[in-house]
């Protein structure tokens, strides 16, 4: 997420502690939250991704490889 987004992301919070927010802000907040949420989850997907578990024996999985449903291919 760019800075500049980040920063008015922010300054909205900070302006919702003072006082109400206009429906327009609120919906400009809620579309840069949303933005925010989106960008961290790429980014943390991006990581595990790219992560590889070195079991004892010197087996190597990519955790991109293992089962998204929770199960993975360790024995």
């Amino acid at each position: 997420m760019e800075k500049v987004k980040l920063n008015r992301l922010s300054e909205l919070t900070a302006i919702a502690r003072k006082r109400e927010l206009t429906a327009e802000e609120k919906s400009e907040r809620e579309a840069l939250r949303n933005e925010y949420r989106r960008s961290v989850i790429a980014n943390l997907t991006g990581q595990l991704e790219a992560t590889t578990i070195i079991e004892p024996d010197g087996s190597r999985i990519k955790v991109s490889d293992m089962k998204r449903s929770g199960e993975d291919k360790i024995k």
